[in-house]
């Protein structure tokens, strides 16, 4: 170039310029240039050891790391989603040593399960060595999180209040991703703001981005009323663990509310290019008409896809199609959800509803059930 999967609308800003891991390396770094000696005591006073089943990991944290983010730095890929205590993606059982829990949505850990031993671990930090649990542990692999620029090609306006963004990434860079994953945009003071992928990984040198205008939101707002094509970006990726399972043969439910339908589309894309034989019915749920802002494209994917069902929902509009909350569609015409895979993506309060029900009154086992929850960024001082 010359001169983020995400979430789809412009999320907290929980990481206020780097990530800690990043921070505290820079830290060591600096203070080992001016003062070497000074190494081995400031390692000793900061880390702690973390022991990560399964798969009997071993690895180190620093004292304001969280226990995903010193895996993620070993190379360690543990579920997760928001990285910011929403959606519970992340939750695992503390089995020796103490954490502190740090800010956290309580529908995504309660009370009774932080008495059980079980944490967050996007916002959990070690108080000293402990050993952790996870649903899984997988290495990085093929899939390197990177820094890249990108060039806005292309700005549409799906509805209203919903940009379509379309980034065009370097050619001499190789970037990989998984269907529903999301990168972080860098803002010039070190901020960021999330947003899922909503393409499929096939076409990687483009990204598309869905954001949504939020009243006060600083990145958002320049999207609406200052970007333009050509402007170049920084953002780091693919982030997270709300992608689809490929090596599963359970049916698939999917759950979007609102701009939780980007990553959604990344992954039903991905299940075309696959030809995908499992069924998929695809729920997708808004307050108003304009807020289905790609309902053609969702209908046309019935005929695409065989086995793909698409139920849109409103919820403050009447109309000849289903209304009510969006998961309590899937409620209605799900008796049993003890066989399938669910992927849920939206807002925390629909992501809590949707996984309390769906587990206590469904039966989906807790490992099948993949969340993405997004809050908004604190609107800017006027």
């Amino acid at each position: 170039f010359g001169g983020r999967l995400g979430l789809a609308d412009e999320r907290e800003d929980t990481k206020a310029t780097h990530q800690p891991w990043q921070r505290a390396a820079g830290d060591v770094a600096a203070a080992d240039d001016q003062y070497p000696f000074h190494r081995s005591i400031i390692s000793r006073t900061m880390s702690h050891r973390i022991s990560l089943q399964p798969g009997n990991h071993s690895f180190e944290a620093d004292d304001d790391q969280t226990v995903l983010e010193a895996a993620l730095a070993a190379g360690l890929l543990l579920p997760h989603g928001c990285r910011d205590g929403a959606c519970g993606a992340c939750k695992g059982r503390v089995l020796e040593g103490e954490v502190e829990h740090g800010e956290h949505s309580p529908g995504a850990l309660s009370e009774a399960e932080r008495a059980e031993g079980l944490a967050l671990f996007c916002c959990a930090k070690p108080l000293g060595d402990v050993m952790v649990q996870a649903r899984s542990v997988t290495r990085a692999g093929d899939i390197q999180v990177k820094k890249l620029p990108c060039r806005v090609q292309k700005l549409e306006r799906l509805a209203e209040d919903v940009m379509r963004i379309e980034l065009k990434l370097p050619s001499s860079e190789n970037f990989a991703f998984r269907a529903g994953q999301y990168i972080d945009i860098l803002l010039a003071d070190g901020q960021r703001r999330s947003f899922s992928i909503a393409n499929a990984p096939h076409d990687a040198r483009h990204l598309e981005l869905h954001v949504r205008r939020i009243d006060g939101g600083r990145f958002t707002g320049h999207v609406f009323e200052t970007m333009m094509e050509k402007e170049i970006l920084r953002f780091e990726g693919p982030l997270g663990s709300f992608f689809l399972r490929e090596d599963s043969a359970r049916p698939i439910v999917l759950v979007a509310g609102g701009t939780g339908f980007a990553p959604i589309k990344g992954i039903v894309e991905h299940a075309i290019r696959l030809g995908l034989q499992r069924p998929i019915t695809l729920y997708w749920g808004a307050r108003r008409r304009d807020g289905l802002y790609l309902d053609a494209l969702a209908r046309a994917w019935e005929e695409v896809l065989p086995g793909l069902r698409y139920v849109p929902v409103l919820s403050d509009e009447a109309w000849a199609g289903r209304g009510g909350l969006v998961h309590q569609a899937v409620l209605e015409d799900f008796a049993d959800l003890s066989a399938h895979e669910v992927y849920v993506c939206g807002a925390p309060a629909m992501v809590d509803a949707a996984r309390a029900s769906f587990h206590s009154e469904r039966g989906l086992p807790e490992d099948a059930f993949f969340a993405d929850a997004f809050t908004f960024a604190q609107p800017s001082a006027r």
